[in-house]
Parts: structure tokens; sequence; C-alpha cells
């Protein structure tokens, strides 16, 4: 599914937005590549293992993403998937740090210190609020959402069986040789359901303003079609 249509004056300003954040983002990763470069500590892999990393980095790129599609007018399924995701991913990037990280020493969390705060704070409410608040073409069906899961899941058998290859773990909360494989296990079983109640809920989170408070059909009371995202709208196979 596409929505086509022009860029009033709110858009263009929202488009402008998510540019500069999406640049502040970007900003903080490659501040923290060149600080710990200068300091003979910078190891690639290492680096873009760490979840939080990773998850920045897709933020950049639905910020871009979706400001570039704002500016053409267009809108899709398969870019509102993205999005979800991201949200999803920098959600659990906020609260995984809130609740196991935010205790460790500044030091152990990043090379500088306001790239903590872009990082851990201020980039996962900027996506969080642009999910709400921005423009989506649909609702987006919890079922499909569950696909969302798949990325958590495959970094954390990567970060487990690479491990005890490389004897380095991004997290303290992964580490087994700190916390042996049972309290690993049961975190990782918590984190997994509250990662499950977290995809429900953003892909179910309501729209704001709501659109049928901002749609002019809406408003003069003409129809308007209800609809939904489908396995076939995102690429997927689906009935026929």
């Amino acid at each position: 599914m596409t929505i086509t249509k022009p860029v009033a004056g709110r858009g263009r300003y929202l488009s402008l937005a998510r540019v500069g954040l999406a640049l502040l983002g970007f900003s903080a990763l490659v501040t923290e590549v060149a600080t710990l470069v200068a300091q003979h500590r910078f190891a690639a892999v290492n680096f873009f293992s760490f979840f939080t990393v990773e998850a920045n980095t897709l933020a950049v790129i639905s910020l871009l993403r979706s400001s570039y599609a704002m500016a053409a007018g267009r809108s899709t399924a398969r870019l509102d998937f993205f999005r979800g995701a991201v949200a999803l991913y920098m959600t659990t990037t906020i609260l995984v740090f809130i609740v196991l990280l935010s205790n460790l020493p500044a030091a152990e969390l990043t090379a500088v210190p306001w790239d903590n705060t872009v990082l851990h704070y201020i980039m996962p409410i900027v996506i969080i609020v642009d999910w709400i608040f921005a423009q989506r073409t649909a609702p987006i069906p919890f079922r499909l959402a569950l696909l969302w899961l798949l990325f958590p899941l495959a970094y954390l058998v990567y970060s487990l069986v690479r491990g005890p290859i490389v004897h380095w773990y991004p997290y303290p909360f992964m580490n087994p040789d700190q916390n042996g494989y049972i309290p690993v296990l049961v975190t990782s079983i918590v984190i997994a359901a509250v990662l499950t109640a977290i995809d429900w809920v953003v892909s179910t989170a309501p729209r704001w303003p709501h659109p049928t408070l901002t749609d002019p059909q809406s408003i003069t009371g003409a129809a308007v079609p209800a609809a939904s995202s489908t396995g076939r709208d995102l690429g997927f196979p689906g009935r026929p």
C-alpha cells in the first residue's frame, strides 16, 4: 500500500527535523568511533556488536528514509513496517539501559559522555515520538509485527555463540563467565517476554493526531475505508 500526497508546511518542518535528528544520532556514532580510534581502543566487530550501536544505526536510516518519503509525498506499508521495528529496538535500548546498565560507570558505556545521553536517551525518545505522532499508512497486525523479534533473537544467539570464541560479551548480563548460564538464560527469557509485550504495544499504538481528526474526507463526512497492512502489502506471500 502506498499513499501519495503533497507535503504541507508542517510536513516540511517534520521532514527537516528528522534529518537534523538523524545527523545527531550519526554524529554520536561517528564521535564514538573517532574517539576510540584516537585512544587505540577501536575494534570494529566489537563496536558493531553492541545492540545500542546497531539500533541507533537503524534509527538514523529510519529517520532519513522517513524524511525522504515525506518530502516526496509518498508513504508505504513497508516503510511503516521498518519504522515499527526500529521503534521496538530503540524502546528496548532505553529500557534495558535504564534497568540493567545505567548503574555502570560512564566510561564503560561510551567513550564520550554526551554520546551516552544521545544514544541511550535522546534517540530512543525521538524514535518513539516519531512513531506515535508521524503519519502511518495503516495499522500493522501483531502477527506480522512478531517478525520484528527475529532481529533481537538473532542478536542474542550471535552474542552467546561469539562470546566464548573471542572471550568478549557486549553486556555484563549476557556474560556467563561472570554470572553463569542459568542467570543469563533467565535474563534472556525475561527480556524476550518484555520484548513481545513491547512488540504488541508498538504495533497497536494509536496515531496522534488521529486520522479522523486530520483527514479532510473524515471531516466532510465522506466514507473512509478501513485499511491495515497485510503480508502482501509488505512483500510477504498472502492469501488471494
